[in-house]
């Protein structure tokens, strides 16, 4: 029991997984979706939006938007009034790590969707990787880094 709560587990908790969220400005929400799709490829699973809160509002805004890279979801959702702001020029402490087979081609991607490329792409000399790596910022302020592994980065090389 002593060694189950050093560990973190419970027996009385069932953790069935981690859904990361991402909070943008409210405004931008439907930006960001538009953004990931264009720039990873995420597939959109599902999203709710808010009933209208303001007269000259033509549509409900975007709540939430569940989207998928790969095998992985995670959330894109507009900040809400009651939850701390994201407030703008800061940057989440979120990072995506996407693993591809052409870190070239998939960092140009995004490049072109509006991320922005931090230095060049290089070759991760870390216990995490030991392939190609390109580190992003996307319009949101969400860091991404773009690996490949290490069988792939010898073949770009």
């Amino acid at each position: 029991m002593a060694e189950e709560a050093q560990n973190g587990a419970s027996a009385n908790v069932a953790i069935s997984g981690v859904l990361i969220q991402v909070s943008v400005p409210a405004s931008k929400a439907e930006e960001a979706v538009t953004f990931y799709k264009a720039a990873f490829g995420a597939e959109e699973a599902s999203r709710a939006c808010c009933s209208k809160r303001k007269a000259e509002q033509e549509q409900p805004s975007l709540l939430c938007a569940e989207l998928k890279i790969g095998e992985t979801s995670f959330l894109i959702c507009g900040q809400l009034d009651d939850l701390p702001a994201v407030k703008e020029g800061t940057s989440p402490s979120v990072r995506f790590r996407v693993q591809v087979d052409d870190v070239e081609t998939a960092v140009g991607k995004a490049v072109q969707a509006g991320a922005l490329l931090q230095g060049e792409i290089g070759v991760d000399e870390t216990a995490c990787g030991g392939g190609a790596l390109g580190n992003l910022v996307d319009p949101f302020g969400v860091s991404w880094i773009v690996v490949s592994p290490a069988k792939a980065a010898e073949a770009e090389a």
